[in-house]
């Protein structure tokens, strides 16, 4: 979820960058702490990341897209992650994802027009004894139908 960080993105980038630059493999915590501050790993903290790393900017680029925790734009107000695990589907997952994107009118890796809720999949919350489950900006949330998800929905975007 998107920190509370005050600065400008460029300020957060070159924190990042002294806080982890010298250390041996820093560059995932790095932009795990981009992400967090912002949101989101911008554009413009690629070419910093690569100088300050004495990497490429496709070597940052190709790190940022491989995982996909990493977002490039910006989320919603609120992120909706989707479990899409074998235990959820077995538990009537699938129903209850296509519920949630007719619900907010997005897909997957979207956000919705008004811009509250960004909707991401996730292949395994560690909740499986409660399937289906949702991860609400950090917070899982299991054994999920389509009406607890409606009031969740109402009672968080209001």
């Amino acid at each position: 979820m998107r920190g509370q960080h005050s600065g400008s993105p460029a300020s957060v980038v070159q924190a990042a960058i002294e806080n982890h630059a010298r250390r041996p493999g820093g560059l995932l915590p790095l932009l795990h702490e981009v992400q967090h501050e912002l949101g989101y790993v911008p554009e413009e903290a690629i070419a910093p990341i690569a100088t300050a790393l004495n990497l490429s900017r496709a070597e940052i680029h190709g790190v940022v897209s491989f995982y996909p925790d990493f977002r490039r734009t910006a989320p919603g107000r609120h992120v909706l992650k989707v479990c899409r695990a074998e235990a959820c589907q077995a538990m009537r997952g699938e129903a209850l994802a296509e519920h949630i994107k007719r619900r907010l009118g997005v897909e997957f890796n979207a956000t919705s027009a008004d811009g509250s809720v960004t909707l991401e999949p996730v292949y395994c919350l560690g909740n499986c004894a409660c399937a289906p489950a949702v991860m609400w900006d950090g917070e899982v949330i299991g054994r999920v139908s389509a009406n607890q998800l409606d009031a969740l929905l109402a009672e968080r975007l209001t």
